[in-house]
């Protein structure tokens, strides 16, 4: 039986790409979308269109309860993607949206039984691991500077977030482990690395951290497919990079996921 999955925040480039994935292997999935508005992001690239049918996709606001409930009611995976996704966003706009919109998404599953919920987190949680060496030199592109060998930032070494907006995304994989732990939900975590349009860093320094559009789809997929005993994990999404310095080898042993793309080959 196919897999009833809703993606908030599906007009979203991210959202927008996993959903037109699930949505063209119907024989696995039943892809369905949730927005506050019918218009794509301007984050999304011109002529680049999400088709949601208008019998898959709910018009509501994260902020409204009611309308969230009925919209993850009957579902096997919610996949929490809306969010104000800038890091300057003012106060008043990352509560409303990343913190109350969170917790709503976490709360109506729990009120419906749906028994998984993947929260797009950022990799900006552990982003202040940049104000230290070698992982400075790396933002800087002082690559002489970089040792060979430096110690890969992993989902178990502690958050660093640097601002509201970082900070709203480690509030929501706390959200992640109490629902896992108290209710008994599948909660997992993608501390999503940049993903853009143009589908490409630009430089050395932001392959670092970047994500191709392909390898963060797939690793939404195998969240979404992951052992049902799996209650909750966290996994970093990006593509690969001779100067990552977060960890993807977690979510090749735990999900199986294996970067397609390299930073080097898309500059």
């Amino acid at each position: 039986m196919a897999k009833k999955v809703l993606i908030t925040g599906v007009y979203g480039l991210i959202a927008g790409a996993l959903f037109e994935t699930l949505h063209s292997q119907p024989d696995k999935y039943e892809a369905y979308g949730l927005a506050r508005r019918a218009v794509s992001s301007d984050r999304v690239a011109d002529g680049q269109v999400v088709d949601v049918p208008e019998d898959r996709f709910f018009l509501a606001d994260m902020s409204n309860m009611d309308a969230v409930q009925a919209a993850v009611r009957g579902m096997d995976v919610v996949v929490h993607m809306a969010a104000n996704p800038a890091p300057d966003a003012p106060w008043e706009a990352i509560l409303n949206s990343n913190m109350i919109g969170g917790y709503n998404a976490f709360e109506a599953c729990r009120l419906e039984g749906v028994p998984r919920i993947i929260y797009a987190s950022s990799i900006m949680a552990t982003w202040g691991y940049q104000l230290d060496e070698p992982y400075k030199s790396i933002k800087e592109g002082r690559f002489e500077d970089v040792p060979k060998d430096f110690h890969i930032v992993k989902n178990t070494d502690p958050v660093r977030p640097t601002e509201p907006y970082s900070a709203s995304k480690v509030w929501g994989e706390a959200l992640a482990r109490t629902y896992a732990d108290a209710h008994g939900l599948s909660c997992l975590c993608m501390r999503i690395g940049w993903v853009n349009a143009e589908d490409t860093p630009g430089n050395l320094s932001s392959g670092a951290f970047w994500c191709s559009q392909r390898d963060i789809v797939q690793l939404a997929e195998r969240c979404v497919n992951a052992p049902e005993d799996l209650k909750f994990d966290i996994f970093y999404g990006l593509s690969d990079c001779a100067y990552r310095w977060a960890d993807i080898d977690h979510g090749r042993e735990v999900l199986g996921y294996a970067p397609q793309d390299r930073a080097e080959d898309r500059i």
